[in-house]
């Protein structure tokens, strides 16, 4: 199914423009800031099974990354993402970047 997101809470998602399966590679568009990139990290249809401990560390690393309001923000786009069926656990500044 394709859903066509262009966009998740104001932060631009890359469009997909080839792949190949057999080179593992994908070209995607451009984005500007505000964005949300790099999905290798992701888990499709499937939270990931990481115990409670390990989730709390994680969630403190990226609460000290973004910073108390923004990891609100992207705590959002992930749940926004979820709706999809797509678990970002690969979150980091450099992945969703503000505009400023």
């Amino acid at each position: 199914m394709t859903h066509q997101v262009n966009d998740i809470l104001g932060f631009a998602v890359p469009e997909l423009i080839c792949d190949d399966d057999t080179l593992w590679v994908i070209e995607m568009e451009i984005a500007s800031p505000p964005f949300v990139l790099d999905f290798a990290g992701a888990y499709l249809d499937h939270r990931p099974d990481f115990p409670d401990d390990v989730l709390e560390e994680w969630e403190a690393e990226k609460l000290e990354q973004f910073g108390e309001e923004r990891w609100e923000i992207v705590q959002s786009i992930m749940a926004a993402f979820r709706r999809f069926g797509i678990y970002l656990a690969d979150v980091k500044p450099g992945n969703i970047t503000f505009a400023d």
